[in-house]
């Protein structure tokens, strides 16, 4: 166990984002996604929401500022225009723990494209549908790594 270290960070979620560098991506799948068939290895997170998950990753990574888009959510079939109400909550959270970023929406099948090239999919018990989200990480600085 180790102080200031969100408790849904599994020792090897915590070794993935520390692994990651700036500009690689990791999704947060819900129950329904096909993370294993992807590619990019899994790391499970089984009785967690996408949303918590999502509120855990961001509690110790920083999204990218030197793209214009940094986080991608999957578009409802046959409705492209319509947020289901997981993924209004994806953009408080990073409302809140990232800044001012806008969360973008992918068609289902441009989002499973994208997720190919993540570097790891969390495996989440989101039953939610649609409650999946791509972030891109960012750079943490200097003054960010230790707070002695």
């Amino acid at each position: 166990m180790l102080r200031g270290i969100h408790p849904l960070l599994s020792p090897d979620l915590l070794q993935a984002l520390a692994l990651m560098g700036h500009g690689d991506d990791i999704v947060i799948a819900d129950a329904n996604f096909p993370s294993s068939s992807l590619g990019p290895k899994v790391i499970r997170a089984d009785g967690v929401t996408a949303t918590n998950m999502a509120e855990a990753i961001l509690t110790h990574m920083p999204l990218d500022t030197f793209v214009p888009q940094t986080a991608w959510r999957m578009q409802v079939v046959g409705d492209p225009d319509a947020c289901p109400e997981v993924c209004t909550e994806f953009q408080a959270i990073v409302n809140k723990r990232a800044g001012d970023f806008s969360i973008a929406s992918l068609e289902r099948f441009a989002f499973y494209e994208y997720a190919r090239k993540a570097s790891y999919i969390v495996a989440t018990t989101e039953f939610r549908l649609y409650g999946n989200l791509i972030l891109k990480k960012g750079v943490v600085h200097p003054h960010e790594v230790f707070k002695g």
